[in-house]
C-alpha cells in the first residue's frame, strides 16, 4: 500500500496534536456545491485527519450526496434557533412537536407526556450516604457530579454549547445538526448512527471465550461479540423482572486508535434475546470519531427491538426518542472531564420504566428528565426488564493483525483505583413498585483481562461499585 493511503489508515490521538475540524464545519447544506465536491472529494478525505477519516475514498457521485442531502432534510428539522457551540457543534432548537421522534409510523397518532412520571423513590433502608466523608478522608480532589439543568454542583457548565450562556427557548429541544461530513465517514447512508448488527453466527462471549466472571453457576449475559467488540461489565445474575438502573460514572476522553473504533461506558436495559428480538435501551458517554468527527466524550443513547437489525439507532438520528428537555443535547459533548491523579468528572444516569403510561425515561442527575422511549417502540420492554448491564465497550478492529490501543474508562486497569480509573458508584435498580434499591449479588464479565478488566466491591458510601478500563495493546495483549 502506498504511503499515502497508510497513514490515512492510522488515526492515534495525541494529547498536543492539532485538534481536527469538527463536523459541523462542514455545511449540512451541499446542494449548490455537488459537481465540485464530487470532484474534490479526494482533497476532502485528506483534510479530514487526526480523528476524522482512515480509508481513501472514492468520489462520491452527485446521485449519492442527493440521497445523503434528503436523508439529512429529514432529520434536520427547521430550526426556530440555531447556536454555534465553541466546540463546532450546531445546535438546532427545534420546536418540540417537530422533532425526529414523531416521523415513526409507530408515533404518528403519539401526544408527547406533558404530566413527568413519578421518579424512583429510594427505599428508606438503601438511600445512598454522601461522598464527602469518603474524599475528606482521602487526598485526591473531591469530584463533581454533572446535574443536568444546574449543569454542575459548582456552577460548571457540563455542555459544551451553554459556555456562551446561550439556551434553547421554551417550548423546543436541543438537537445537535448532522452534517455530509458526519454521514460520509459512516459505511454507508444505511449505517450512518446504528450500531453493527448482529451475526447470526456470533456467540455469546462466554462460549467463545475463557470469560472472567464472578460466579460459575449462572450464565453471563449474550453481548455482542465476534465482531471486535469487547467489554468489562457488570451485570444482574438470574433473570427477574426490573423496571429501570441507575449509575454514577466518571467521565473520560480514552484515545481511540482507528476512526472507526469507539469506547464508551453506558447502562444498558435488556429484554430478550440476541438471536432476533432484543429489547435494549442505553445511555451513557462516548467517543466515537466516526459519529462525531472528534474525540470528544458526549452523552449519547441507543435503542432497538430487533436485536440491532433494523429498528433503532444513536441519539435524535432516526425517529423514536421524544425529547422534552430544552437544555440537554444528546450527542454533546461533556465537559470538563476527568483528568489523572486529579479532578473527577461523573454523571449520574437513570433509567426506568414509568408505571403508568409505560414509557421508559432518560433521567441526567439528580432532578432531570431528558425524554422518553415510547412503549410503542417496543415487544419485550413493552412490559419490563429481565437484566440490566453497567459498564464500558470498545470495538478492536485489530486493522494490522494486533490489538488496538483504543482506550477503555481512563485507559489505566481498574487496580489503580479512584482518581486513575474509570468508576461506575451506586449501582442500583428499579423494582416493581417504582423503587430504588442497591444492586446486588451483580456478577462481571471480561473477555480478555490483559486488556481491559473490572473489579466489583462494595462500601457505605458509593454503594455496590466497580472500577473498569485498560489501555488495550500492551506486552500481555496483542
Amino acid at each position: 500500500m502506498e504511503t499515502s493511503f497508510f497513514f490515512l489508515i492510522i488515526m492515534r490521538r495525541k494529547r498536543d496534536q492539532q485538534t481536527i475540524k469538527p463536523s459541523s464545519y462542514y455545511s449540512s447544506s451541499f446542494s449548490h456545491l455537488l459537481p465540485t465536491f464530487c470532484i474534490c472529494l479526494v482533497f476532502f478525505s485528506q483534510v479530514v485527519l487526526g480523528l476524522n477519516y482512515t480509508t481513501f475514498k472514492p468520489a462520491v457521485s452527485t446521485l449519492r450526496l442527493a440521497r445523503i442531502q434528503r436523508h439529512l432534510d429529514d432529520i434536520n428539522k427547521p430550526p426556530i434557533k440555531t447556536i454555534e457551540s465553541l466546540d463546532g457543534d450546531i445546535i438546532d432548537c427545534v420546536h418540540k412537536r417537530k422533532q425526529p421522534a414523531l416521523d415513526h409510523p409507530l408515533l404518528k397518532n403519539h401526544k408527547i407526556q406533558r404530566v413527568p412520571p413519578k421518579r424512583p423513590r429510594l427505599r428508606a433502608e438503601r438511600k445512598e450516604e454522601l461522598m464527602r466523608s469518603f474524599f475528606n478522608n482521602n487526598k485526591i480532589n473531591e469530584s463533581d457530579t454533572y446535574d443536568g439543568e444546574n449543569h454542575k454542583e459548582k456552577g460548571r457548565a457540563w455542555q459544551t454549547w451553554h459556555r456562551r450562556g446561550e439556551n434553547c427557548p421554551k417550548g423546543t429541544v436541543p438537537i445537535r445538526r448532522s452534517s455530509v461530513a458526519d454521514v460520509l465517514r459512516a459505511k454507508s447512508l444505511y449505517h450512518f448512527g446504528k450500531k453493527q448488527a448482529i451475526s447470526k453466527s456470533s456467540k455469546s462471549v462466554a462460549s467463545m471465550l475463557n470469560v472472567n466472571h464472578n460466579q460459575h453457576d449462572v450464565d453471563p449475559p449474550d453481548v455482542v461479540s465476534g465482531n471486535g467488540h469487547e467489554h468489562a461489565i457488570a451485570y444482574t445474575g438470574t433473570e427477574q423482572e426490573l423496571y429501570g438502573a441507575r449509575a454514577t460514572i466518571n467521565v473520560w476522553d480514552p484515545a481511540i486508535e482507528v476512526v472507526n473504533e469507539f469506547s464508551l461506558s453506558q447502562i444498558w436495559v435488556l429484554s430478550g434475546s440476541f438471536d432476533s428480538d432484543l429489547n435494549s435501551i442505553e445511555a451513557g458517554w462516548q467517543v466515537s470519531p466516526e459519529l462525531y468527527g472528534d474525540s470528544r466524550p458526549r452523552l449519547f443513547t441507543y435503542w432497538t427491538s430487533d436485536a440491532y437489525q433494523a429498528t433503532g439507532c444513536y441519539n435524535l438520528l432516526c425517529s423514536g426518542f421524544v425529547q422534552t428537555n430544552s437544555k440537554i443535547a444528546i450527542g454533546a459533548a461533556i465537559s470538563p472531564v476527568s483528568s489523572f491523579a486529579g479532578n473527577q468528572y461523573d454523571i449520574t444516569v437513570l433509567i426506568w420504566k414509568d408505571p403508568k403510561l409505560g414509557n421508559w425515561w432518560l433521567g441526567i442527575g439528580e432532578n432531570t428528565l431528558v425524554g422518553y422511549w415510547p412503549a410503542e417502540l417496543f415487544t419485550h420492554l413493552a412490559d419490563h426488564a429481565t437484566m440490566v448491564e453497567w459498564g464500558g465497550e470498545v470495538v478492536n478492529t485489530r486493522w494490522n493483525g494486533e490489538h488496538t490501543k483504543t482506550q477503555m474508562g481512563s485507559g489505566h486497569f481498574a487496580e489503580s483505583g479512584f482518581g486513575q480509573s474509570g468508576y461506575f458508584r451506586n449501582l442500583q435498580v428499579v423494582d416493581s413498585d417504582n423503587s430504588l434499591s442497591t444492586a446486588e449479588n451483580i456478577l462481571t464479565l471480561a473477555e480478555n483481562t490483559n486488556c481491559y478488566n473490572i473489579k466489583s466491591s462494595y462500601s457505605s458510601e458509593w454503594g455496590t461499585h466497580f472500577y473498569f478500563g485498560g489501555p488495550g495493546k500492551n506486552p500481555q495483549c496483542q
